[in-house]
């Protein structure tokens, strides 16, 4: 049996932040991949309220000490919502920026690791959407630039009238149980993840 490990890298969605059986939508994701040829090892680094430039900083330090030169080692990064949220009357880290620290912290990974990027999700809020979709754009410019698989996850959730519903039965932003299952089952049967 193969050896594999999954490192969930980002902010509180890859937590799983509104989801009261605390797997998020990485826990599920690694349970339904999970098969008799690999056994799945699942570390959860997401931390609440970080930001790309949070994580250019921290991801190497921590995915390094949960990987071997024996195990199948995998990099998921999720992140951007909190780099688009408004805080002072304006981003708590500009696009430009947000897209120098994707490309800084894909590009050193993709050198040790399967790497694979899913973007932010939708939210309520009709502009806070608009500024999401194009942070989504850029982080999908940057991986394709790289050649790694990217999933955007806005543009499936955006009109999803069932995501919609719940997140609005929480905070607006973040989903609740069920939601986090429709993000697993979305990343699950994408053609680029690599255990379906």
């Amino acid at each position: 049996m193969e050896d594999v490990r999954i490192c969930y890298i980002g902010d509180s969605l890859i937590h799983g932040v509104g989801d009261p059986t605390l797997l998020g939508w990485s826990g599920r994701l690694s349970r339904i991949s999970q098969n008799s040829k690999q056994h799945i090892t699942h570390y959860n680094l997401g931390v609440i309220g970080d930001t790309s430039s949070n994580i250019v900083d921290r991801w190497e330090v921590e995915a390094t000490r949960r990987v071997s030169n024996s195990s199948i080692n995998c990099m998921v990064f999720s992140f951007g919502l909190s780099d688009s949220i408004i805080e002072n009357k304006r981003v708590r880290v500009s696009l430009i920026d947000s897209m120098k620290n994707a490309r800084d912290i894909i590009g050193r990974a993709k050198v040790k690791y399967n790497v694979a990027m899913v973007g932010p999700t939708s939210v309520v809020d009709k502009i806070h959407n608009a500024r999401i979709k194009s942070y989504d754009d850029a982080y999908s410019t940057v991986c394709g630039m790289l050649g790694i698989n990217y999933l955007s996850i806005f543009k499936i959730l955006l009109n999803d009238m069932e995501w919609i519903e719940d997140i609005k039965k929480n905070d607006n932003i973040h989903p609740t149980e069920k939601g986090h299952e429709i993000i697993a089952n979305h990343i699950y049967n994408w053609e680029g993840w690599w255990f379906a």
